[in-house]
């Protein structure tokens, strides 16, 4: 098996874990009944719309 001949400085290991932290923000489109922004494949938190149909009721405040 392969060995390192050198010890890897923590500053090295470091910057080769750091991309693993980043996350990036999640994918928004707008509902197609409310134009309210929401995840995709999701029901929409604020009319209740998935696909162009009614799937859950949403209370109206």
């Amino acid at each position: 098996m392969a060995v390192p001949k050198k010890k890897k400085s923590p500053s090295r290991r470091d910057m080769r874990r750091a991309h693993h932290d980043k996350r990036s923000a999640p994918a928004l489109s707008a509902c197609s009944n409310c134009e309210e922004p929401t995840l995709s494949h999701r029901v929409c938190p604020a009319c209740g719309h998935y696909k162009g149909r009614q799937v859950v009721e949403v209370a109206q405040d």
